[in-house]
């Protein structure tokens, strides 16, 4: 006699979110809109902004959240204290790799040596008025 896997009925198979309709419908909205209206688009903006924001308050919970469940998961702290070694030296190799990587391209592809700037041509109150206002936009992109 053979036995059949019966499947739960409650259990539903979940699409990817690119396959689901209303999410196709979304994407190609933002896409109209920006391609027809691009004013209308401008005016969006603090909707993307917002949304964006909120991304990035999510991100550091959800790190949190997965590392303190990893850990509180694994039990024996000697495989907690060898999960972090491995964890240490993977970064730390990564790392480095990364930064050669960002410093053989930067010294092959020379970023900024079509600009021919002058530094003593440029004049320091203009910076200064751009400096002050990044600061101020970005203090008031991190307000809630």
């Amino acid at each position: 006699m053979t036995t059949v896997a019966i499947r739960p009925a409650n259990h539903r198979f979940r699409q990817p979110w690119y396959r689901i309709l209303y999410v196709q419908v979304l994407i190609a909205l933002g896409v109209f809109i920006g391609f027809s209206y691009p004013d209308l688009g401008k005016e969006l903006k603090p909707l993307g902004d917002g949304f964006i924001a909120l991304i990035k308050m999510m991100i550091a919970t959800v790190i949190f959240c997965t590392v303190v469940h990893g850990i509180s998961s694994m039990g024996d702290l000697k495989r907690v204290g060898r999960v972090g070694l491995k964890a240490l030296i993977y970064f730390e190799a990564v790392s480095t790799v990364a930064l050669a990587v960002g410093l053989i391209v930067g010294e092959i592809l020379k970023p900024g040596a079509g600009f021919n700037i002058d530094p003593s041509t440029i004049d320091p109150k203009s910076v200064a008025m751009v400096l002050s206002f990044e600061a101020s936009s970005s203090m008031k992109r991190r307000a809630p």
